[in-house]
């Protein structure tokens, strides 16, 4: 599904001087990268055929939606194959591992792009805000077309239609590189296209950037400072996805909790929270990504008295230890965290809760791991994603001593996986043999007989079902619970 395609790109006239207030001059761009598909599909008798490759959390899925949305407006086809006429790499660097990744991608279209001349490459995302990244690309993979960031991402047809011509004009060289990289911006460009994965669920930025400057992590510094979007705007986007047949949202920014304090008129996520369950056609709501500091009474009271917002609240504690969530400049404390998780489950007792924790920070003690494991075990987390530390260049926590052998934190790591899964096997049965409202996601991976979905507190079910079920909300009996999953079959 894609929206804002009331732009007729034929009607713009390409001959005249590019507009400059956004996005019309990208509409521009795009009707001038559309000419030169149209040259590609006289060359070759078919139209070009375009990859774009997610490699990060869902802010990158939803940009990447974005590059998706651009590619189908100025003509390329949609392809899941790296085997395209042009392929872009939406990066994430949270992990030195995620970097490599994308180098050793990089090898393997440099002989795809031997065969094909045509073929452009592009790379964007969090990894090309590191200067030292981009200088690499530069020295060693001379033959990627475009480079850009996450500040500029709005810029993509622009962008790309200068490596375009770049491409076409001469043999390419290292020079020939089109590369726009921001250090930050405070701009937010509305109404390009997009193209949804779902056609009844989606993703909605309501901000960018991070303020919080964690000592383990790169994002403020590849994502820039907080910047929330309008409420108008994405409230509107709501009702036009809604208007769309999309069912449940994700409000998503890399700290939802702090919404709406850099707005002209200051206004607070329960308060967008309140707006968006006013919509109709929407049925579900959810959100994330919480920073515990944040969380505030009136958001808790909101979910409460809500009948759209999931019952699932993700609310990452990395530590138990009050000296190492100081040393990770979390900005509170593992009593504060307890209390708020108390006041959370009285307000909300059927509410799933799930966690990141980070196993082996620089520092940790037996007795901080310990703390970490007390926390897990007074909470009862229903799933946790664990992790074990890894240096981040660029990071304060990269430069700390006491850093913690290997041996030792994997096999601290091992412990707290193993009581996370226990205590979330232990929890996962609770609503056997209840009716609960499922929303049908997708026909089942190993079973075609079966559909997959997911309720309110993001519990897998499967049941009995066809393909004409996806994106509809069922009442569904669990009859039996496996593990991390229910069995089910629809009532009535």
């Amino acid at each position: 599904r894609e929206m804002y395609q009331e732009i007729d790109l034929d009607k713009i006239d390409i001959h005249a001087e590019p507009p400059i207030e956004e996005p019309a001059r990208q509409y521009y761009f795009m009707a001038k990268c559309r000419k030169w598909v149209k040259g590609f599909e006289q060359k070759h008798g078919r139209l070009p055929k375009s990859c774009v490759v997610n490699m990060g959390c869902q802010m990158n899925a939803r940009d990447s939606e974005k590059l998706t949305g651009i590619l189908r407006k100025i003509g390329y086809c949609q392809s899941d194959s790296e085997e395209a006429d042009f392929v872009i790499y939406n990066t994430c660097t949270v992990r030195e591992n995620a970097n490599n990744k994308v180098y050793g991608r990089l090898g393997y279209l440099n002989g795809m792009q031997k065969k094909n001349p045509d073929m452009l490459i592009g790379l964007c995302g969090c990894m090309m805000q590191e200067p030292s990244v981009v200088e690499k690309i530069k020295e060693s993979y001379s033959f990627v077309n475009l480079i850009f960031g996450t500040h500029n991402l709005f810029q993509f047809a622009e962008l790309l239609f200068c490596a375009m011509e770049k491409h076409s004009s001469a043999q390419k060289k290292k020079a020939d590189m089109t590369i726009e990289i921001w250090e930050d911006t405070d701009q937010i460009v509305e109404n390009l296209p997009n193209k949804r994965k779902y056609f009844f669920k989606s993703g909605v930025n309501i901000m960018f950037g991070c303020n919080n400057f964690c000592s383990y992590c790169i994002v403020p510094y590849v994502r820039g400072r907080e910047r929330s979007r309008r409420p108008e705007e994405i409230l509107r986007e709501i009702e036009a996805l809604a208007a769309d047949g999309v069912v449940e949202v994700m409000l998503l920014g890399q700290n939802v909790n702090s919404y709406g304090k850099n707005l002209e008129t200051p206004m607070t996520f329960a308060q967008l929270l309140r707006e968006a369950e006013n919509i109709d056609g929407i049925e579900r709501i959810r959100f994330m990504t919480s920073h515990p500091k944040d969380l505030s009474d009136e958001l808790i009271e909101t979910m409460k008295q809500s009948k759209k917002i999931c019952r699932h609240l993700h609310l990452p504690l990395q530590s138990g230890s009050s000296k190492i969530l100081k040393k990770m400049n979390r900005n509170y404390t593992k009593e504060q965290y307890l209390a708020l998780v108390e006041k959370l489950r009285n307000a909300i007792p059927d509410i799933a809760v799930t966690t990141d924790i980070i196993v082996g920070f620089p520092g940790e003690t037996e007795e901080d791991f310990e703390e970490t494991m007390d926390v897990v075990r007074k909470v009862q987390y229903d799933s946790a994603f664990t992790f074990i530390y890894s240096k981040r260049t660029g990071t304060p926590a990269a430069s700390m001593e006491d850093q913690i052998p290997e041996e030792l934190v994997k096999k601290r790591f091992d412990r707290l996986l193993k009581e996370v899964q226990q205590i979330a096997s232990a929890k996962a049965g609770r609503y056997t043999g209840s009716v609960q409202k499922v929303l049908i996601e997708q026909v089942n991976e190993q079973d075609a007989h079966l559909v997959t979905g997911r309720m309110s507190n993001n519990s897998i079910v499967h049941l009995p079902g066809t393909k004409e079920r996806i994106g509809t909300i069922a009442d569904v009996r669990l009859t039996e619970c496996r593990g991390f999953y229910y069995l089910g079959e629809v009532v009535g």
